[in-house]
């Protein structure tokens, strides 16, 4: 009997050590192979879309950006963006065949009840045989200021993004054109397909977003990072500087003219700070820039932002200002300008502008404020975070009263507010002799006490050809979007 008994444990052993060794071929030795078999990705694609995933919302948290439904087909949900184009750039999509992007990606262990947080949420819910929910996130944008920037735009290619100076919270992040994600997160593969094609054959590459994943030449807005330098090398805003009609460029052949070959302030011979920031003088600020030489210059940009690789909550291509260049270097003088290598988004320069209205603090950028659980109880709370010192509070002091003298009385008045102060700074960048050049708004507004900073570029002119300007063609736009984020017009 007791050999019987010791023959049956030897055989249960020995099944034991087989299953254990099946358990470790498949999942150690065979699972990529697994994982690839088009029968088991299906069924992870089938158990995926099991899932309720969270809800998207606008900071109202009412207005929906991006939700799940019932779907009557294999698939058990079905993610549907309500304002499609409106916000595409923001939510990103959920596709079974293209993944996930932006705050769909970023966000995904919470949408898709993956975080730990929810856990407990989950075990009921399996237990009472109910599908898993995720939980919903609150974003910063304010659906208002989204939508006043898609229409000021007009349909001209460009990108708008509107932001709170003090949190950093993004109001408005608005790419133009835009792609509707739900044509990407239909559960036909064929017509996914056929939409992500079209996409990418549009050379005005629509599934990338101009306000933050593009660079283009900031033109003339860039000159408030140079007018920071100065001023945070020692200069004064009266401080006065040479008014040469020209700048002969050093080791070139080459000189620099201003805009339309005109000399600044009636052609006197010297020129403050102040007013060749308000006329926007070309040859004035290559001068500064080729003073203040390329260190002061990089460290200046690098504390507005550029080449700092500032987290985010979707991608983002932070602006670059090059460190290559010599004292004598004529590119030092165009980059002083914001032209020749240095680069930017509407993003990058709303941070700028942000910096100044913020009394010289840069607040990291933040999109999303809140996590909530399926019940809608706070799960997380993502507060403000300032990022760095870009200036000190009297350089900010400074430029803010320069940036008001451009709107008052300068190249961006068509950005003027009936009864509010509005600080700001035009830019014409230059890019493809071919092409129009690409036309920029910088402001904030109140100046005194900033609610809203924004950041405009209308690329290829904009419809204005090769005479546009930021003053104006972006103004308008930036005017557009300040009035709506303040409320309305102020008297």
């Amino acid at each position: 009997m007791d050999t019987q008994i010791r023959r049956l444990a030897f055989v249960i052993i020995g099944l034991f050590v087989l299953l254990f060794v099946q358990v470790t071929v498949l999942q150690a030795v065979r699972n990529d192979e697994l994982v690839a078999n088009p029968a088991n990705a299906k069924r992870q694609i089938i158990q995926e879309y099991e899932t309720d995933r969270g809800t998207i919302f606008a900071s109202d948290g009412k207005t929906v950006l991006a939700e799940s439904a019932i779907s009557p087909g294999e698939l058990r949900f079905q993610r549907h963006y309500p304002k499609g184009e409106l916000f595409g750039h923001v939510t990103g999509f959920y596709s079974f065949v293209y993944g996930t992007s932006n705050l769909e990606r970023s966000y995904n262990p919470a949408l898709a009840a993956r975080d730990e947080s929810l856990l407990p949420q989950n075990l009921l819910d399996q237990l009472a045989g109910r599908p898993k929910v995720g939980a919903s996130i609150v974003t910063t944008i304010d659906p208002k200021v989204q939508q006043v920037a898609v229409k000021a735009l007009k349909g001209r290619e460009g990108a708008v993004v509107a932001m709170d100076p003090q949190t950093g919270d993004i109001l408005a992040l608005v790419s133009h054109p835009p792609y509707d994600p739900n044509s990407l997160s239909s559960h036909d593969g064929t017509e996914i397909r056929r939409s992500w094609e079209r996409y990418e054959r549009d050379p005005a590459k629509p599934l990338l977003s101009k306000a933050n994943e593009e660079l283009y030449p900031p033109g003339s807005t860039f000159k408030i990072v140079t007018a920071a330098a100065a001023l945070e090398s020692g200069y004064a805003p009266d401080s006065m500087w040479p008014n040469p009609q020209t700048f002969d460029l050093p080791q070139t052949d080459n000189v620099l003219e201003n805009f339309g070959g005109s000399h600044c302030v009636g052609g006197a011979a010297e020129i403050s700070l102040t007013d060749a920031f308000t006329t926007s003088c070309d040859v004035t600020f290559a001068e500064i820039g080729m003073d203040l030489g390329p260190d002061a210059m990089a460290a200046q940009a690098q504390a507005f932002g550029f080449d700092q690789d500032i987290p985010f909550d979707v991608p983002y291509v932070d602006g670059h200002f090059p460190e290559d260049l010599g004292t004598d270097d004529p590119l030092l003088a165009y980059a002083s300008l914001g032209q020749g290598d240095v680069a930017a988004n509407p993003l990058q320069m709303a941070l700028v502008g942000s910096a100044v209205a913020n009394d010289g603090v840069l607040m990291r950028p933040r999109l999303v404020s809140q996590i909530l659980a399926p019940d809608g109880a706070v799960l997380q709370t993502i507060e403000p975070v300032e990022q760095q010192t870009s200036v000190s509070s009297q350089t900010a002091a400074e430029l803010t009263v320069m940036m008001e003298r451009v709107v008052s009385e300068g190249t961006g008045t068509s950005a003027q507010i009936a009864g509010v102060d509005v600080a700001g700074k035009t830019g014409t960048a230059q890019h493809d002799l071919r092409e129009p050049p690409h036309v920029w708004f910088v402001a904030f507004a109140p100046a005194s006490d900033p609610e809203v900073a924004v950041a405009v570029v209308l690329l290829n002119g904009g419809g204005g050809g090769d005479e546009a300007t930021g003053g104006a063609l972006a103004g308008p736009v930036a005017k557009q979007v300040m009035e709506v984020a303040l409320g309305g017009k102020r008297g």
